[in-house]
């Protein structure tokens, strides 16, 4: 009895309990309250104190979001303890862009916008933080070129024909598919990412591990005697504790949860932001998805300073190749339940964005070894990026 109650005191300690607490008792303070407090007299102090009230909350889940899923991932190995992480973050995202399309309003190009804004952050952004911070202290890092490469194929895949292939087809007309179109591409975006996912979780898990510092041979090695080694790790390694990867799976759900509930209002607290100080409306969308992203790029970052650069490219490239696999079947499928227009094409500027990263991206991780200038070449696309929001 003293035991389990040891065991139960590590997974679950008095930190992570008060940190639970207080993000609940805040997501409960606005689910009763959140009308009066952002109704009718919402002002700009009042709107200020929420903001930063609701940041703080959030970063707060996001720090225990992070911690659990690193357990997690320490405890299943690779490549399931980032896609757990990625694949509950982009949930998230894919329940947000539903509840915008389900409002009353119209929002054509919301899918677009979430994916588009979502793939400069990611690959450009934290990709370049993980480069450069990580280059800076480690110097070259290493990582599995064969793994990152099928990435990328995936990323020029999906994100060509859910983003430009718009552009250039008659379809219903202005960036929109016909019914049959829609149908037809939801089905093979989710059959292409579902057996990407598959592979990456079966036969061909071992092209997304850490390799070895100069040691990629032990990979390829992996990949002939798999079961051998699997059998290995089994007779040597204690079995994992199905107890403790059930509650921590609970405690993650129950740090992520916040983040839904809580980002309707901060949504709404960044518009009127938004409107007040008379910035682009685009903004908006950028923030909700950074705060979304923050544990998962956080995570990276982490990952990248620990010289595993690896789980740093599964949990950026993992996270862009999950939101569109995830968010263009999911916003077609609704558009077509709800009646609603879904535009995907993209403006020539944003078309050009997307071609630089896909192009900066190829040549970043064509070979085994990262290089801090490129780091730094895509946070400068990023900034770029951030300027033509504010002036087109």
């Amino acid at each position: 009895m003293t035991t389990k109650r040891l065991v139960l005191a590590e997974i679950f300690p008095t930190k992570t309990r008060l940190r639970l607490v207080a993000v609940w008792l805040i997501v409960i303070l606005f689910l009763v309250f959140g009308q009066c407090i952002l109704g009718d007299s919402f002002t700009g102090t009042i709107a200020l104190g929420v903001f930063l009230v609701l940041l703080f909350t959030i970063i707060g889940a996001a720090f225990g979001v992070v911690k659990e899923a690193d357990e997690l991932a320490h405890k299943l190995g690779e490549p399931y303890g980032t896609l757990i992480l990625t694949l509950s973050i982009v949930s998230i995202e894919v329940i947000l862009i539903a509840a915008v399309m389900l409002g009353p309003g119209e929002n054509p190009t919301i899918g677009k916008d979430s994916i588009f804004s979502v793939m400069m952050i990611i690959m450009n952004l934290v990709i370049g933080l993980c480069i450069l911070l990580g280059g800076l202290k480690f110097g070259e890092q290493e990582y599995n070129a064969q793994g990152t490469l099928s990435y990328m194929g995936m990323i020029i895949m999906l994100g060509g024909i859910g983003l430009l292939l718009p552009n250039f087809i008659q379809g219903a007309g202005g960036g929109q598919f016909t019914t049959t179109q829609a149908v037809v591409l939801a089905g093979l975006v989710i059959l292409l990412y579902g057996f990407f996912l598959l592979l990456q979780m079966k036969r061909y898990k071992h092209l997304y591990i850490q390799p070895k510092i100069g040691s990629m041979e032990i990979l390829y090695a992996q990949r002939d005697d798999v079961k051998g080694k699997e059998e290995t790790d089994v007779t040597k390694s204690e079995p994992v504790d199905k107890k403790e990867i059930w509650v921590r799976t609970l405690i993650l759900l129950g740090m992520i949860l916040p983040i839904v509930l809580l980002s309707h209002n901060m949504a709404v607290v960044v518009d009127y932001g938004i409107k007040a100080a008379n910035l682009p409306p685009l903004l908006g969308g950028v923030l909700i998805a950074i705060i979304v992203f923050t544990p998962e790029s956080m995570t990276a970052v982490k990952a990248a300073l620990n010289n595993e650069f690896q789980r740093a490219i599964n949990l950026c490239h993992g996270a862009f190749v999950s939101t569109v696999g995830l968010t263009i079947p999911a916003v077609l499928i609704m558009g077509l339940i709800t009646g609603k227009t879904v535009l995907f094409g993209m403006n020539p500027t944003e078309i050009i964005l997307f071609v630089i990263t896909l192009l900066l991206s190829l040549m970043t991780f064509i070979g085994k070894r990262t290089t801090p200038i490129m780091g730094m070449m895509h946070l400068v696309l990023f900034a770029v990026f951030m300027l033509l929001i504010f002036n087109p």
